[in-house]
């Protein structure tokens, strides 16, 4: 039997694709070429997971966010209920200085006109401090009865066209726009 030059050749096997143990050639060995694959799976798998935990970690603060900015508006919904009504308190105390100072003078006077006079005074004062704050009364004496803007107390005969307001018992008001108080008034029928 005899052995072609191939088969004792190692050269020869060099040339085939056998890739030499040593010499720092080009090829990767069998072995490290496995590791290399399973780390870059690793890898791969673990990109996935590192940006899963990058997601949940920015869902966690975009939740934190959310309920400081809840409890923030909550306490700023609390604070306008509580203060809300500083600035009417605020332009309602010159007319309860008035009130008062207009008690006073008439326990002092007993002059009775000057007392009407103070009053009137003061009723104007207060009116223009419900104004400011967009409250208007509600024109009711002589137009017809209307459910939304007035509450009849009583019917009285008349020449008027029926259900037309005859008089205003109890003044009502709007306030901007809304229907606070509706006008308390006797109708035509």
């Amino acid at each position: 039997m005899q052995m072609t030059t191939e088969e004792n050749n190692p050269a020869a096997e060099t040339e085939q694709g056998a890739a030499p143990e040593a010499g720092g050639g080009e090829n990767i060995s069998e072995p490290d070429a496995a590791e290399s694959a399973a780390a870059a799976e690793v890898a791969e798998a673990e990109d996935p997971r590192r940006k899963a935990d990058e997601y949940y970690a920015a869902l966690q603060r975009l939740k934190a966010e959310f309920d400081n900015f809840r409890k923030r508006t909550r306490k700023e919904k609390e604070d306008i209920a509580k203060y809300g009504a500083e600035q009417l308190v605020l332009k309602l105390l010159p007319v309860m200085d008035n009130l008062g100072r207009a008690l006073e003078a008439s326990a002092q006077t007993r002059d009775f006109d000057s007392l009407c006079q103070g009053v009137d005074m003061i009723c104007r004062q207060l009116g223009k401090v419900l104004e400011d704050e967009g409250v208007v009364p509600i024109e009711a004496v002589g137009r017809p009865f209307d459910p939304n803007l007035h509450e009849a107390l009583l019917r009285e005969e008349s020449d008027q066209e029926e259900n037309t307001v005859l008089a205003e018992l109890e003044k009502g008001y709007y306030l901007k726009g809304k229907v606070v108080r509706p006008s308390r008034v006797k109708v035509s029928s």
